[in-house]
């Protein structure tokens, strides 16, 4: 990110102006990465194949030697559960300084509810609303009143612990979801909630270039969007992890990483989304 991009995102972070997009490495340090928790399934079921560290196979492979996703959904609900919610007074937890924001929506694929208890701690009266992916029938747009920043909505774009059965662990939630979001005759997306995240710059916290729940998210938001009409959004990532033995690994990824991301009008923040936050404050207690 150059002095032009801070400019800009703070002045629309003063002012509400963007979508704050909360991936699982938000949770860093507070919930196992999705890594570590594949490897705890992959034991609990005695996993067969090499690639015990990919927790969508692996919980496919639970769901079906169980027979009953929905179980395997509980049962992950309340490993995470156990962990206990970060602390929102700590201003190093990346939900104060989000929650302290003037934003409508937030979005999120994590399935806890950390965001929304974030914003009542700060004061705020949310409301959480879940994509409904795995109904059948067009699910319609939802009764209740338009978000505003005193009263936020947080949509569960991949489920929420309160319905486990909403919850895109596996590999054949992640193909049901995506089929379903292509669907154009039965919208999953809230008219409301379509237009911030059409009209809005993006905040991308969380994810990874390696991720495909950001690929694929980003590109499909990217190309529904007119070229007139985008907005220059936000990625905040840390580097993936690098070959030792080559010295220039750090800086062709990063030039991979730029090039990637480049066509899209996106700026682009190398750290820890926590890192990123406390500089994004301190530029607006500037401004302010």
């Amino acid at each position: 990110m150059d002095d032009a991009d801070w400019t800009r995102l703070t002045h629309q972070a003063l002012h509400g102006d963007l979508v704050p997009f909360l991936g699982a490495g938000v949770n860093a340090g507070v919930l196992p990465t999705g890594g570590d928790l594949s490897e705890v399934w992959a034991r609990r079921f005695a996993y067969p194949f090499a690639d015990r560290r990919n927790l969508p196979r692996v919980l496919e492979y639970a769901e079906t030697v169980t027979g009953d996703p929905t179980y395997v959904k509980e049962l992950i609900r309340r490993d995470l559960s156990a962990h206990g919610p970060p602390d929102f007074t700590d201003p190093g937890n990346p939900y104060a300084p989000l929650a302290a924001l003037p934003c409508k929506l937030f979005v999120t694929t994590n399935y806890d509810d950390f965001m929304a208890r974030a914003l009542r701690h700060a004061g705020k009266d949310p409301a959480g609303e879940i994509c409904r992916w795995y109904e059948g029938d067009d699910p319609g747009e939802p009764d209740r009143p338009k978000p505003t920043a005193e009263h936020p909505l947080v949509f569960h774009l991949h489920g929420s612990f309160d319905s486990p059965h909403s919850m895109v662990l596996s590999e054949d939630d992640y193909l049901r979801f995506v089929v379903a979001m292509a669907d154009a005759e039965r919208p999953l997306i809230p008219v409301d909630v379509l237009g911030e995240l059409l009209s809005k710059p993006l905040l991308f916290l969380g994810y990874s270039i390696q991720d495909w729940t950001f690929r694929s998210l980003f590109s499909s938001l990217f190309n529904s969007v007119p070229g007139t009409r985008r907005r220059r959004h936000t990625v905040v990532m840390l580097m993936p992890e690098l070959d030792v033995t080559s010295p220039a690994a750090a800086a062709r990824a990063r030039d991979y990483l730029s090039r990637y991301l480049g066509g899209w009008s996106v700026a682009l923040y190398v750290g820890t989304a926590a890192d990123f936050l406390r500089e994004l404050g301190r530029r607006m207690s500037e401004v302010s």
